[in-house]
């Protein structure tokens, strides 16, 4: 038994063109896990200690012969709209450099983690209505190296360059580094407004379990 995340984003996506916030898209993606897979252990916020470390997890999902780890983020542009009668009104998350690095932080951690229990293989998933995540980017940005542009192989370190200020690196100053190599592909979520920021799509990297 596997999970296929393609076709859970689909069934959350008939349900739900939108989400009011990251903790609520992950309340609805465990509940669907839960639904599909009745018999699975689904742990929130779950530690792990891995090589002599405390790993926070979003979820660990426990199979029959195998787990699942994932990482879900959230990220919102500026958004008011009604769906079926209830209102939405989104925030702008903005910072999309810090974003870019937090969910390249994610897939570092999904493969400590692969590689330490056994028969466990991650998800990092990045839902968002905001294209700057996805469309192509103009060189010499501070955060070029993160880009999670639509086509683009991540793999090896990563830096900020010298232009990134201070605030922009402070808790995040250091390289990061990739075991693997993932190539990114967008996938649409939804359609839920026809005004700007109104299309959602999602970004998911697959890290191989590796014990």
């Amino acid at each position: 038994m596997m999970i296929n995340i393609s076709d859970l984003m689909n069934t959350l996506a008939t349900q739900r063109k939108a989400y009011h916030s990251e903790a609520d898209f992950q309340h609805a993606f465990a509940w669907e896990v839960h639904r599909l897979f009745p018999k699975s252990s689904v742990r929130l916020e779950r530690p792990l200690n891995v090589n002599g470390k405390t790993l926070h997890l979003d979820f660990l999902i426990q199979l029959p012969e195998r787990a699942m780890a994932v990482e879900l983020k959230y990220k919102m542009r500026k958004l008011v709209i009604e769906l079926e009668g209830e209102a939405f009104s989104l925030a702008s998350h903005s910072a999309q450099d810090i974003g870019r690095y937090d969910f390249i932080k994610d897939i570092i951690r999904l493969e400590n983690i692969a590689s330490s229990l056994a028969s466990c293989e991650g998800y990092a998933v990045l839902l968002t209505n905001d294209s700057a995540y996805w469309k192509p980017r103009a060189t010499g940005t501070v955060d070029e190296a993160f880009s999670l542009t639509e086509g683009r192989t991540l793999g090896k370190s990563m830096a900020w360059t010298e232009k990134a200020s201070d605030g922009t690196k402070k808790n995040r100053e250091k390289d990061l580094q990739l075991i693997g190599e993932y190539k990114l592909n967008w996938q649409d979520f939804s359609s839920a407004s026809t005004e700007s920021y109104g299309q959602f799509r999602y970004l998911a990297v697959h890290v191989p379990k590796r014990v």
